[in-house]
Parts: structure tokens; sequence; C-alpha cells
């Protein structure tokens, strides 16, 4: 078995007496894409931060073999990190850009940055400012497929595009930089729309994780029944983790129930990421 990019065992932060991150064991293994997904003030920007070593904690963490709290300068040369589409400053150029990463991160490839930008209307004069959102996106890309990192953390990296740029900006993420040897870990709100690349699934909610699972486990773990009369009680009985209404019938999310059972009962599909995140949200425990 491979030794896990990020382990982590007991990671706690507190914050005066307010508990962000409370016991936290977490695997994630080399080459998965990993969505980390909670609500506001859930604990997963401070397990971001603990990971890139930006602020100390309590219990066991290692992140590609290193230390993140005593070795963060080994660690940032093999790792890259995005917050969001509008973290580059306004008066900065795209060469201005290109030549700033190149200065600070080893594993920066010039040739392969600007390979990629000559495919766009981009031009090395041009300004943030003068930037589309679309067009901050694709520097941003640029910026990060040159770099040969280990591990790429992309917290709501997104923000503020809309659909269109959202789903080009994954699509080139995938084909240009995903491989084995590449471990993505990504946080969003729009789980919808990032759950078709992703390999595994971590909510998290209070500081402690709810669920952590490949999406194949999560496939054959969850199960939505659509149910009506008296199938819909029947469904009931069977004790599931969440119920809404949907056009007249009651939909139900379980847990571990043989799908043979409830076909009986109604009509069967997998739930979608977003529906089982807020049915965890609400309370229900994978």
């Amino acid at each position: 078995m491979s030794t896990p990019i990020v382990r982590a065992r007991g990671l706690s932060k507190r914050y005066g007496r307010a508990v962000a991150v409370d016991g936290i064991d977490l695997d994630i293994a080399p080459g998965r894409i990993v969505g980390l997904v909670g609500p506001n003030g859930s604990g997963k920007t401070t397990t971001l931060k603990a990971i890139l070593g930006l602020i100390d904690c309590e219990g066991e963490l290692a992140v590609l073999g290193l230390d993140p709290r005593r070795q963060r300068g080994a660690l940032m040369a093999q790792v890259c990190f995005i917050a969001d589409v509008a973290v580059l400053p306004r008066w900065i150029s795209v060469a201005q850009a290109v030549d700033y990463v190149a200065g600070v991160h080893p594993r920066f490839d010039r040739a392969k940055c600007e390979s990629f930008l000559a495919q766009t209307r981009l031009i090395p004069k041009m300004k943030v400012r003068q930037m589309s959102k679309g067009m901050v996106t694709q520097l941003h890309l640029a910026l990060v497929m040159a770099i040969d990192a280990r591990l790429l953390v992309l917290d709501e990296p997104t923000l503020g595009l809309d659909i269109l740029y959202r789903k080009q900006f994954y699509k080139d993420l995938l084909e240009r930089y995903h491989d084995a040897e590449k471990t993505l870990l990504v946080t969003t709100h729009q789980v919808e729309e990032i759950e078709h690349i992703l390999t595994d699934l971590i909510f998290i909610r209070d500081g402690r994780l709810v669920l952590q699972a490949t999406m194949d486990e999560v496939g054959e773990r969850f199960t939505e029944l659509l149910a009506s009369g008296e199938h819909a009680e029947a469904a009931r009985q069977l004790g599931p983790l969440d119920e809404r209404s949907l056009f007249g019938r009651s939909v139900f999310l379980f847990d571990g129930q043989p799908r043979e059972r409830l076909q009986a009962l109604g009509e069967i599909r997998t739930p979608g990421v977003a529906d089982l995140f807020v049915a965890t949200m609400k309370g229900g425990q994978p």
C-alpha cells in the first residue's frame, strides 16, 4: 500500500474556547482527486491551513512525509495552493506574474506556462485589471499547470466565475495537469459541478469528519428512494438518513440498505453529492 500524501491523527485546533478542528483522522492517497466539503465554519479552511503549514495545531500530521509545522519550506517546494481567482493583484501583468512564480517556485516550468498562454488571448503586457474573469482563470491555470507539484490544494478556485468558465477550469485541470503522480484537494460549495471528477469525498461538520469515502464506496453505500402512498410509510420503518418531498412524493436517503429491498418500494437511484451533503448537514450521520 502506498504512503498517504496526507496523514493526520487526532488533528485539532482551538481558537480560545472555540474548537475549529476536533480530533480529525485523515488519509489521502497519492493520485487522488479529493473533495473536502463543509458549510461555513465547519473547519475545512482550518484543516487546509494546517496541511499547508500556515497554522500550528495539535496531533500528528504528515504531508508528503514532512511535518508542515516544522518543515514548511521543504513542503512548499512540492505543493501548490490556489485560493480563488480574485487573489492576483490587479496591477500585475501576465509577464510579471510568470516572472514572479518562476522566481519563487523551484518546480515551475516557464516553457510549459508560455505554451499554455499561447493558446489564449493573453499577451505579456496585459494587466489583470484589463482581463475578464475568464482570462484571469486562464492565467491562473497557466501558472499552476506549469508547476510540477505533487499536491495541489484548491480552495474555492472558481469563486465568482460563471458556469462556462467553471466547467472549462476543471476540464483543463484534468486534461493538462492531473496524473497518477499528482494529488488534488479541492474545497467548493458547488459540489454538484465537481462530483464527476472526484475520486474521494470528505464531509466535515463542526470540526469533525462525518464522511470519508471513495466515490465508488459512496455509490455502493447510499441509495435514494422515491416512494409514495403506503410505500412511503414502509420506507420510514427502515430508518432513512433523510426524507424530503418532491412533487408530492417522498424521497428517502438510505445508508447500507440492500437495493433489492428498496426496489420493491419505489424508484431507486444513486444520490448526488449535493443531496448527500444536505442530508448529512441536517444531522444525519453516515
